[in-house]
C-alpha cells in the first residue's frame, strides 16, 4: 500500500508579485527551493494564510536570493501581493517507509533563508 505524505514545506512566505497575464504557476526563489528539497515543475499546494484560499500549481524557479514568491495566471485571483502563504509538496511512498519519513520544512524570514 502506498500513501501520500508531506515531502516539503515552505512555511509563511510573502507574495511579492502577482501576474494575471502569465500562463500559470508559482515562481519561487531558487535558494528556497533548494533548502526545501523542491524542484522546478514539481506540483505544490498553496495555502493562503491571509484569505484562506487553497490551490494547486507547479513551480517555476526564480532568481536565487531574490526572495521572489510570484503567483501567476488565474491563481493571482487567489493570492495578492503581501499575502502570507504556506507552500507544500507531497510524495507517495510505501506505508512502512512513510512511518520513518521526515519531511523537509523551512521557515524563511522575509522570504530569505535565515
Amino acid at each position: 500500500m502506498f500513501i501520500e505524505v508531506l515531502k516539503s514545506k515552505i512555511h509563511r512566505v510573502t507574495v511579492t508579485e502577482a501576474d494575471l497575464d502569465y500562463i500559470g504557476s508559482i515562481t519561487i526563489d531558487a535558494q528556497l527551493l533548494e533548502a526545501a528539497n523542491m524542484i522546478e515543475n514539481e506540483r505544490v499546494d498553496i495555502y493562503n494564510i491571509t484569505n484562506g484560499e487553497r490551490f494547486s500549481t507547479y513551480i517555476i524557479k526564480g532568481e536565487a536570493g531574490s526572495g521572489v514568491i510570484g503567483i501567476n495566471g488565474a491563481a493571482a485571483h487567489k493570492a495578492r501581493v503581501g499575502d502570507l502563504l504556506i507552500i507544500a509538496s507531497y510524495a507517495s511512498m510505501d506505508f512502512e517507509e512513510a512511518k520513518q519519513w521526515h519531511p523537509t520544512v523551512i521557515f524563511p524570514k522575509d522570504n530569505h533563508l535565515q
